[in-house]
């Protein structure tokens, strides 16, 4: 037998419909179910109508079919074909709204596997389900909370008479005696019925759901015990003949409709507190969410107009004045501006912008007014993506939540048998009169006292936070096993060109040879490294456009991976690389240079050879600037214990210098791509936990290698896809706020697994009444029980909503 994930049905495996989703086989009970979950209902019949509960589809009503086209005199009449209209005989138009909400998947904070078109139940542990990606504000459906804060409310004001009733008589005020036994019960019954039934109603609709289906969790410990003690009252009130002596105290039997609304408004308070601090995990997604602005001003053929940004096209030129947000990606066109980025990097220092510089939609222009083009619109922005990765992450799963779901699956078993248990030894032990009373009061404490939420809870809520956190200080963690692992790092290995330099080198020197010119060296050098990605080569190209040289095409290009490239230029052959290439290659006079690049490499230039027809022709020289941030960024990470290593393919003079003037632990130059990734490969056999950063393709395979793959946000798309983190200021301190968000969220995690596993490990003893031998007959109150459990929750999410407020600078 099986479990349907989307409606909860139990369903028999060799005869259900199945599906594989993330290397897992489901079985469903219907092709809808299967279809909705495996996210695929195009072929189902749209009029199918499903016969089970929770999932009846009725069929088309008449004069309202579902469709594109619609009459422009009666809009309710629509078709998905085009015809006349059943009631005015007008031909239907297509229909065009507007703007169409996007459809909203739900899933389960705590079985991420459970999702479904709209808001419900989840059917393993009876949870409200909560949209998959986090909703503006206005967008966001409330209706779960709005509910339990009416339940609350309304069951409060019932709760408060019932307590008094059964409380005052136990302190000296004889309220039983002035209303007479027979309508102090009939009142008691009257107030909680509404409190229990409908107040409590959710809890014994999830509960009920656990049992049928056996995912048991707290809403079965909870629908047990105050179902007990409601349903045991009701029977002493309109049946007391019935009632065992053993339950009776001096010939009276006592009710607990007293402790059954206690428990019910208690848990509903504790639902109403989760929800709301629930709500708050998903604050940094709305706050990047609302950084986009409704509208755009687009600018064409001539004029300036409002549209709303869903109308904004790549290719748009728009105008974006002083103090407005950036709509989209771009690049400026016109004028120049600074650029307060901070709330997309997490850098407080505004950005200088002048023509032809990139900006990124949802940042805010400051001083000046500028027009731009529009690169990379709706799904395609930084901004978009980083919402998208922020959500999925915030969903998956940490390898340390195996220890909580091992524990949840023995926990409630274990619950419902030490409930039967207190009852029997309460029942047979006989310690106080009426033995029976007091077995089944300590019995329903054991149920109610005990809480799976919090276990459950414990590393999800951790986990939202703390991405979310970090994406708003510019750190994108793509899911929380590397956010697990990111915490155990111990060596930290980077690049050099655009990981701890600007990435944006700017040529020096051009030193010809032999009968070469100067302008022809460059003119040669630029023509071929016009192909390359590399930022070394684009230095050469634009340091050819600055002095005005014309630059040829190149004819049979081709590149030597962590070498150099070559090829064919107004028919001369073209070689630009390293010395060792040239060498391999067999290239003349090749040494007649040797002390002017020694000199240079001192420096810290990066020299290329460059050979015209297998003859030596001339050096090449750029340098690349250290970024101010870098020194700072390595001493902090050294203040977190880490070591770090540089991999670079640049020369061994060049990398000395830098390693030497930034304190770097251990350097190693001259290394290839595939060096790059067997050094990674041979760090972890020594037992390294290694974080790799970079930013071009020749880092894709030693990203992937490592055991965490940073990339800076600067580099390329295949680095970003390679890599578990993702800096969005290509920054190398964005690595030591990712390590600080690493350590403090899994140490926030344990800390509630401790309070989650301490609390139940406590709890469930003490109201059985292990205490009650040694403590002057202590006794845990089902109420008091009922407290208990609902804030453990609460104190669980609290706890993790304190990392919003961590430093990471």
């Amino acid at each position: 037998m099986a479990i349907d994930p989307i409606c909860g049905m139990t369903v028999d495996e060799a005869t259900a419909r199945s599906g594989e989703r993330d290397g897992k086989t489901f079985f469903f009970c219907s092709e809808h179910c299967r279809q909705k979950f495996l996210g695929d209902e195009s072929n189902e019949k749209p009029n199918a109508v499903h016969d089970h509960k929770g999932h009846d589809q009725k069929p088309a009503s008449e004069g309202q079919v579902s469709g594109k086209y619609t009459c422009p005199m009666h809009p309710e009449v629509q078709s998905e074909k085009p015809g006349s209209c059943p009631k005015c005989g007008m031909a239907l138009e297509l229909s065009r709204p507007a703007a169409q909400k996007k459809k909203v998947n739900y899933t389960c904070p705590m079985h991420p596997p459970i999702e479904q078109d709209g808001p419900g139940k989840c059917p393993i542990c009876g949870m409200a389900l909560e949209p998959k990606t986090v909703q503006p504000d206005e967008n966001e459906d409330d209706s779960e909370l709005r509910s339990m804060t009416l339940r609350l409310w309304v069951s409060a004001a019932l709760t408060v008479p019932v307590l008094l009733m059964s409380m005052l008589p136990m302190i000296g005020v004889p309220v039983d005696r002035w209303l007479g036994s027979t309508l102090h019960l009939w009142l008691q019954l009257l107030l909680s019925s509404p409190v229990v039934l409908w107040g409590g109603g959710p809890f014994f609709e999830r509960g009920f759901r656990s049992i049928v289906t056996w995912n048991l969790n707290m809403f079965t410990l909870i629908a047990i015990g105050t179902g007990a003690a409601y349903l045991y009252s009701l029977v002493a009130v309109l049946f007391p003949s019935i009632i065992p002596d053993a339950f009776r105290h001096m010939g009276t039997v006592h009710v607990y409709f007293e402790a059954a609304a206690v428990i019910v408004t208690l848990v509903l308070l504790g639902q109403v507190l989760e929800l709301r601090a629930r709500r708050r995990t998903g604050a940094a997604i709305r706050e990047l969410l609302s950084l986009a602005p409704p509208t755009a001003r687009i600018v064409r053929d001539g004029q300036e107009r409002e549209v709303p940004l869903e109308e904004v096209h790549q290719g748009d030129i728009l105008r974006v004045r002083p103090g407005e947000k950036i709509p989209v990606d771009g690049k400026l066109t016109d004028g120049k501006s600074t650029v307060d980025e901070a709330m997309i990097t997490g850098e407080p220092m505004p950005v200088t912008k002048q023509k032809d510089d990139p900006v990124i939609g949802g940042t805010v222009n400051q001083t000046g007014s500028f027009l731009m083009l529009a690169e990379k619109v709706g799904g395609d922005t930084v901004l978009s993506r980083i919402v998208n990765m922020v959500a999925d992450a915030q969903r998956s799963r940490a390898p340390i939540q195996k220890v909580a779901d091992t524990v949840a699956g023995y926990f409630v078993p274990a619950v419902l048998a030490s409930a039967f248990i207190t009852f029997l030894v309460w029942a047979i032990v006989q310690p106080e009169q009426p033995a029976l009373a007091y077995a089944f009061v300590n019995a329903v404490a054991v149920l109610i006292i005990a809480c799976p939420c919090a276990l459950g809870l414990a590393t999800p809520m951790s986990i939202m936070v703390g991405i979310g956190r970090g994406a708003k200080e510019g750190v994108l963690i793509k899911n929380a096993e590397v956010l697990e692992t990111l915490e155990k790092v111990d060596t930290v290995v980077v690049d050099k060109t655009g990981t701890l330099t600007e990435g944006r080198p700017k040529l020096t020197e051009c030193i010809p040879a032999g009968s070469v010119s100067e302008e022809d060296l460059l003119r040669f050098a630029a023509s071929v490294e016009q192909n390359s990605e590399h930022p070394l080569a684009h230095a050469i190209v634009v340091g050819a456009k600055d002095r005005q040289l014309s630059v040829p095409t190149v004819d049979q290009f081709n590149s030597v991976t962590g070498g150099g490239v070559y090829g064919t230029v107004e028919g001369k052959k073209i070689l630009i690389g390293k010395r060792g290439l040239l060498a391999d290659k067999n290239v003349q006079n090749l040494a007649a240079l040797d002390s002017r690049a020694d000199e240079l490499q001192k420096q810290g230039r990066t020299v290329m050879f460059v050979a015209v027809d297998q003859q030596f022709a001339g050096l090449v020289a750029v340098t690349d600037p250290i970024k101010e941030s870098t020194a700072e960024a390595v001493k902090s990470l050294h203040d977190l214990g880490l070591r770090i290593i540089m991999l670079t393919g640049d020369n061994e003079k060049t990398a000395k210098t830098v390693a030497e003037k930034l304190g770097i632990d251990e350097f190693h130059a001259g290394v290839r791509p595939e060096d790059k990734h067997e050094r990674i490969k041979a760090l972890k056999a020594e037992g390294r936990k290694v974080a790799m950063a970079g930013d071009g393709i020749n880092d894709a395979p030693a990203l992937a290698e490592a055991d965490v793959g940073i990339a800076m946000g600067t580099g390329t798309d295949v680095a970003i896809e390679s890599s578990g983190v993702t800096l969005v200021k290509g920054d190398l301190r964005g690595i030591v706020r990712a390590i600080k968000l690493s350590r403090h969220t899994m140490r926030n995690i344990r800390q509630n697994l401790f309070f989650a596993l301490i609390y139940n490990a406590l709890g469930v003893p003490i109201a059985a009444g292990v205490l009650y031998p040694i403590s002057h007959h202590l006794l845990l109150n089902p109420m008091i029980a009922a407290a208990a459990m609902s804030f453990s929750s609460v104190s669980v999410v609290s706890n993790a909503l304190r990392l919003r407020a961590m430093r990471l600078t």
